[in-house]
């Protein structure tokens, strides 16, 4: 008689596949490296197949393995799951909610919207993760965050949305450049345009709010983060296009350039939460958002 693997030896499979490497695998499961090693033996005993192709330097998942890696997560989800909805059950605003959240938001909102949540929700604990867009979804489809709040629109499988309120945008010259006290995005068709580097969906929403994705005159340089474009602006390398939550959280401060507003276009972006269709929790992170969304509207 054959008896299906345990949510523990699959836990150890993926495990692995994340770090790719048995002695992180087995630190992350708070377990000793022989024990783990003993688990996917096992596991591969059950299923008959190697999973697995182990040598003194290097561990490569065979194709099998990377399709039960792929349905052991779904099926490790649908448990976690299922252990959320019962706590939903008994108080779904108490509790532990992992908050997935992207650098060109985190520093600006929240110190504005973390006083509020501990105010109106004191019984939930939220741990946050700063990280990009992509590398946060990957975070949601895998179970190991509860919640992102994002940019919207980002492609990020079947979730749900709830957005919040719109982050408008504005340019920033170096200090006296600008043509006039309000420009319009034909000002921007000559300049070096400054903007975060691939991989920040900010890059993609300054660029479609503002109506530039199709312009050749455009010429562009890339930086990694909003405060380091901000200072090669003052040096006289460029403009950006800045989220005006960041601008009203002080970011442009004691740095020598201008801020101005688009006088043809209103552009901005959709702030939002994500969360997976299957997670029970959905009212939970519902409130969430009434809350953020009380603070910033």
């Amino acid at each position: 008689m054959s008896f299906p693997p345990t949510l523990k030896q699959l836990r150890y499979l993926v495990a692995l596949h994340k770090s790719n490497h048995f002695g992180k695998a087995a630190d992350a499961s708070h377990v000793t490296q022989s024990t783990l090693s003993a688990g996917l033996q096992e596991l591969e005993s059950l299923l008959g197949a190697q999973l697995v192709e182990r040598t003194k330097r290097s561990v490569m998942f065979t194709a099998l393995g990377e399709e039960v890696v792929h349905r052991a997560v779904t099926i490790l989800n649908a448990v976690d799951d299922l252990t959320d909805m019962a706590t939903a059950s008994k108080d779904p605003l108490k509790g532990i909610v992992r908050l997935g959240i992207i650098p060109t938001i985190a520093p600006y909102l929240l110190p504005r919207i973390m006083p509020r949540i501990q105010k109106e929700l004191p019984s939930l604990e939220l741990l946050l993760r700063e990280d990009k867009s992509a590398d946060l979804c990957d975070l949601l489809k895998a179970g190991e965050l509860d919640v992102v709040l994002y940019a919207l629109p980002f492609a990020c499988g079947d979730v749900e949305e709830m957005p919040l309120f719109y982050d408008g945008f504005v340019a920033a010259f170096p200090k006296g450049t600008a043509p006039r006290d309000q420009i319009t995005t034909a000002d921007l068709d000559d300049t070096h345009l400054l903007l975060l580097e691939e991989g920040h969906c900010l890059r993609d929403h300054a660029l479609d709010a503002c109506r530039l994705a199709g312009n050749k005159a455009r010429r562009e340089l890339s930086g990694t983060s909003l405060a380091t474009i901000l200072q090669m602006v003052a040096a006289g390398h460029g403009t950006t296009l800045l989220p005006q939550m960041a601008v009203d959280a002080g970011l442009t401060q004691r740095v020598n350039v201008d801020v101005l507003p688009f006088s043809d276009i209103n552009p901005t972006r959709t702030i939002g939460l994500i969360w997976r269709k299957t997670n029970p929790r959905a009212e939970t992170f519902r409130t969430l958002g009434k809350v953020i969304k009380k603070v910033m509207t």
